[in-house]
């Protein structure tokens, strides 16, 4: 297949599966979608691909195991990850193992040509072709702000990370493992071997321990010299930039749709709020949480929404996992 737009579920975000499913139904046309299993707890998720007629569900434990195996190489470089991560609860091989599923979008043996992954807690609001056209400007293709936070995608205090990486592409090709764009068999095993090797060099301590995946995936990026063409600082400099993260606070809900001062975003991400909040809602309790009307407008698209008793209160989001983590550790 020469197109089609990758995700990552399980279970536990069913919920917002469904809304990233019925946003890109109604708002992305008929674009093949694949959802990757996150791991084995994907009952739910099946028999709602098994309705689709659009969606298939990628569940290959050998690709899966590949990846995994890639992902664990990368991680014993590290001096003290794996060790930090087990102390701290961790019972997987390393962190967030399953999250490495989402590299089988790069294998030779995975559908789509060309590809766009979303993280699941995503809304499409418009069609998303203008990323798979600059593929053949760049080999990845984003649409973030994320080059303004380099503290998320590696570790900053490295004094290695200046040395390993251009610090030109630190500033400006650096991006959000939430939304991407690229191609199949990029990464040929030479290139992979390239990261393990080049970490296992002392290099290791430029990874962020906090992301781990989103980490890597830009230093597979930049370490194999693959370009990045980011369109936000495209259409920044001709005034056609939106936002896209839940965390902006001034964007416009209007019949189902998200606006930036007037201008359609192209997706809204839903980052940093708990899977458990959406679970929470859709299980009938009157939470409130950012653009929470565009949300439920998706996610009951071809259902009934749960009758609301009340005054939506306010979440009080507890820390993360993540957060948890990274403060047991020292790493924030």
């Amino acid at each position: 297949m020469k197109r089609g737009i990758y995700t990552l579920a399980n279970d536990v975000v069913y919920d917002q599966l469904v809304a990233l499913l019925n946003s890109i139904e109604q708002n992305s046309g008929h674009i093949p979608v694949c959802v990757i299993a996150y791991n084995d707890q994907i009952e739910k998720v099946a028999a709602e691909v098994a309705k689709r007629e659009n969606v298939s569900l990628l569940n290959d434990s050998e690709l899966f195991k590949f990846w995994e195996n890639f992902s664990l190489r990368v991680w014993q470089t590290h001096p003290t990850a794996i060790q930090q991560w087990k102390a701290s609860g961790v019972k997987t091989q390393f962190y967030r193992v399953g999250e490495n599923h989402r590299y089988v979008s790069f294998d030779p043996a995975a559908p789509f040509e060309e590809f766009i992954y979303l993280d699941a807690d995503t809304l499409v609001m418009q069609p998303l072709d203008f990323m798979f056209e600059r593929l053949n400007r760049a080999d990845v293709v984003v649409y973030d702000f994320q080059f303004k936070d380099l503290s998320h995608i590696f570790n900053v205090n490295s004094d290695k990370l200046t040395t390993v990486l251009s610090e030109e592409r630190l500033k400006r090709d650096i991006f959000c493992s939430g939304c991407y764009a690229s191609k199949r068999s990029l990464f040929s095993e030479a290139e992979l071997d390239h990261v393990v090797e080049t970490l296992a060099q002392g290099n290791s301590d430029v990874l962020y321990m906090g992301a781990p995946n989103q980490s890597l995936l830009n230093y597979m990026v930049q370490i194999n010299d693959h370009t990045v063409h980011n369109v936000a600082l495209e259409w920044r400099a001709e005034g056609k930039a939106t936002g896209n993260a839940v965390s902006s606070k001034h964007f416009e809900e209007k019949d189902g749709l998200v606006y930036d001062d007037g201008k359609l975003l192209s997706y809204l991400h839903f980052i940093g709020l708990s899977s458990k909040i959406f679970r929470r809602v859709c299980g009938g309790e009157n939470l409130d949480f950012p653009y929470r009307k565009t949300f439920l407008h998706y996610r009951y698209l071809h259902e009934s929404m749960p009758e609301f008793q009340g005054k939506p209160q306010q979440y009080n989001q507890p820390p993360s996992l993540q957060k948890r983590l990274m403060k047991k550790i020292g790493l924030t």
